[in-house]
């Protein structure tokens, strides 16, 4: 694929020394057409590792079973990603797309609700990709991506979420700790269920697919700690959304 269209417009032409999306206008159709299907495929195979990489682990899945499974041949999956490794750091550059946007989503708002976007954000992410964390040490060995993303990523979590009670202490949302490092233990304990509630799930044979449920265990942790004023903003905007009916 070119980089820019200065790649294939006559040299007399105008070109745009980048691609941007303004390249359009300057491409034939037939080309637009035919990058349009390669992405469209390459997306195709994305979503199907996923899907065994789920069921199946990436240790266990092969190049050959992708493609058997989106319906293409393995050499034209090896067009789009050369091997295994290519296609483990295109799916994990995604993973990491999502997890910056579930992170870029912290405090937007100034009451309860915000941590409870984010809840859902988590649910999702946990529901779409629950190898993710079941193979975390694995794959932290086998891949540099998921090193990175580790080093990078469960710290802030973690962060997020010690801050984001510090902030509600300061709202008087919740009361301070009554003991130094309670709150860095309770931080640790929602990061856990946050991480790991699929894994749990899986290995006690529960069915994950309840986003009230997953919201009801990280709000638990809160309620002991709540101030009046809190509780009040929890049965007001929380308790309504973890008690309807799915």
């Amino acid at each position: 694929m070119p980089g820019t269209c200065a790649d294939w417009l006559p040299k007399t032409n105008a070109a745009h020394s980048k691609w941007t999306s303004d390249c359009s206008a300057c491409a034939p159709t037939d080309l637009l057409t035919t990058m349009a299907a390669a992405n469209n495929t390459k997306q195709k195979i994305l979503d199907t590792a996923t899907r065994l990489f789920n069921t199946a682990g990436v240790a266990n899945v092969r190049l050959q079973h992708i493609a058997d499974e989106a319906g293409i041949s393995v050499g034209n999956l090896a067009y789009h990603y050369r091997n295994k490794e290519a296609l483990v750091e295109a799916l994990f550059t995604q993973i990491e797309d999502e997890l910056q946007d579930i992170l870029a989503s912290y405090r937007v708002y100034p009451t309860l609700i915000d941590f409870d976007r984010q809840l859902e954000k988590y649910f999702a992410f946990g529901k779409k990709y629950p190898f993710y964390f079941s193979d975390l040490l694995q794959l932290a060995q086998d891949f540099e991506i998921v090193r990175r993303q580790q080093q990078h990523y469960i710290p802030r979590m973690w962060q997020q979420l010690r801050k984001r009670l510090d902030y509600n202490v300061q709202r008087g949302v919740i009361r301070p700790e009554t003991d130094p490092g309670l709150y860095d233990q309770l931080a640790e304990s929602m990061w856990l269920i946050i991480c790991f509630w699929p894994s749990q799930c899986e290995l006690r044979q529960r069915r994950c697919d309840s986003e009230k449920q997953f919201k009801k265990l990280v709000w638990s942790h809160w309620i002991p700690h709540f101030t009046d004023l809190g509780r009040q903003e929890y049965d007001l905007i929380i308790q309504p959304l973890i008690t309807q009916p799915d």
